[in-house]
This record gives structure tokens, sequence and C-alpha cells, in this order.
């Protein structure tokens, strides 16, 4: 039988995609008392940085799509939203790879050590999260391009955090994992984006609708409008963006057993060893 840690997150093999989406979700669970609230606060921060590009592009709330005064003003908004999301994601990332490493080696790890200053290299997760976030507003900026970007970096934080590779190695090993065997890795990143998004579509508008319909709102109202919006749309996001940064450090850790054999390196590796030492990347 497999070796898993004693909170099931993380099998030491292989796993399906089903099981990779499922592992995310049981990371978020058990570590659901950091990273939704630091998710609360990236979501919040988000909406009151898009609020004025919104009100300049013209659009209006519930959906911030319609009333455009222009397409191009609204692509531009899509691209900095697209972009705040990675950087977002990526942040996220760095507890979320720790814990998963430390899942994949059967304990959990607590809420002070996720925070703890000491070797999480936080300063450089924030340096890469904003290249990032440059990047795919780049290539949100030239259409299908972004696709391409958001499955490539996905690994970005788990590289810095886990592998503990150098600062300047850490992207291009982030878009050298993704396109390992086939392009699996990228390839599931992107099929968990999509179903988060269509699910924080489908709960947003339909919280909002049915508010209104219960006249408990008036969307007709453009202040109360924006301001329910902007609650509603940072709820769904406080969790989307912890669950979507979980999936990145579950699909990390397993690519690494897919292509370099980790998990019989942690079979066979000695007694004793620290946790960084085992999870380091082959320099």
């Amino acid at each position: 039988m497999p070796d898993v840690g004693p909170t099931a997150v993380l099998p030491r093999r292989p796993l399906t995609v089903g099981e990779l989406l499922d592992s995310a979700v049981l990371l978020l669970r058990t570590q659901g008392r950091l990273l939704l609230p630091l998710g609360a606060l990236f979501a919040i921060g988000e909406q009151l940085l898009l609020h004025p590009l919104r009100l300049a592009a013209g659009v209006e709330p519930p959906s911030w799509l319609l009333g455009v005064d222009g397409f191009p003003a609204l692509w531009f908004l899509l691209a900095v939203g697209a972009a705040s999301e990675a950087v977002i994601v990526t942040l996220l990332g760095n507890p979320a790879a720790r814990a998963a490493g430390a899942a994949l080696l059967g304990r959990r790890a607590g809420v002070r050590e996720l925070l703890r200053p000491r070797d999480a290299r936080y300063g450089a997760t924030l340096l890469l999260a904003l290249l990032v976030g440059l990047v795919v507003m780049l290539a949100g900026l030239m259409g299908p391009l972004w696709f391409v970007a958001y499955a490539l970096f996905g690994s970005v934080a788990a590289a810095l955090a886990v592998d503990r590779v150098p600062v300047e190695r850490a992207v291009g090993r982030a878009a050298r994992l993704a396109v390992r065997g086939g392009g699996q890795a990228g390839a599931v990143r992107l099929l968990g984006y999509l179903g988060w998004w269509i699910l924080r579509i489908g709960l947003g508008l339909g919280v909002l609708t049915g508010l209104d319909s219960l006249d408990l709102i008036d969307l007709g109202d453009p202040a109360l409008a924006q301001v329910a919006a902007i609650t509603v749309w940072a709820g769904v996001n406080t969790v989307a963006y912890p669950a979507l940064a979980c999936l990145d450090a579950v699909i990390h850790l397993d690519n690494r057993m897919r292509t370099e054999g980790l998990d019989i390196r942690l079979a066979r590796s000695p007694a004793g060893l620290a946790e960084p030492v085992l999870l380091a990347a082959d320099r």
C-alpha cells in the first residue's frame, strides 16, 4: 500500500488527474486556517485595485462586462485581472507548497511554521510573483498566449520554497517542469483554472441574482451594485485562489515523482535527513 501521511493529502506515488484535484482540496482543508485568511486579504486587495480600472473602463456590476465604452479598455482590464490572479496564486503557492512538502513526508505543517520567515524565501517569491504577473499580463494582451503563460509558471513558488533552487533558475525550472511528460502538469493547471473559473462565475452571479430576486439588494442602484459585486467576488476568490495554489503545489510534487523519481528518492533516503535536504532538487 502506498505510503501516505496522516492527512492522506499526498501519497508517495504518481496520481491521476482526479486524485490531483482531490489532493488539492484535502490540502486546502488541512491548511485552511492559514490559506483562507490570506486568500481573503489578497482577494479584497485585488478588488480594491481593480475598482478604479473598472470605473475608467466603463464596466458595470455585477458582471463587470456590461456597458463597456470600448473593447480595448475591457481587454486591458481582463489582462490586468489575469495578472493579479497570477500574482496572488504565486504568493499563496509558497505556504501551500511547503505544506504539501510536509504532507508528503507524513506530517502536517502548522500555521506558525508556514508563516515563519526563516527559509521561507518570501522576498524572492514576491519578486518572482510580480514577474509572473507581468508576463501573464503581456501574454493576456496578446490573446490566446495567456493560456501558455498561465500553464508554464505554476511551479515557480514551489521551485523556490520546496526545490530550493536559486531565484534566477526558478522561472526556467517551472517552465521545464510544465512541459515535461507531454505537458501534463501545465494541462492540469489549466484544467483546474477552468473548473474554478466556471465555479466562480456560477457562484458569483448566482448569489447576486438570488439576492436581487429576493429583494435583499437592488442591483439597479449603481452604488449598491458595486458594493455587492465587490463583496461577492472577493468572497468567491477567497476560496478559489488558495485552492488554485494548493493545486499548483500537488501538481508540482506529483510531477517531480513522475519525472524525477522523488518518491523513489524519499524511499531510499537514510533516516535523519532534514526536510529541505530531502525535498531539494538536484542542482
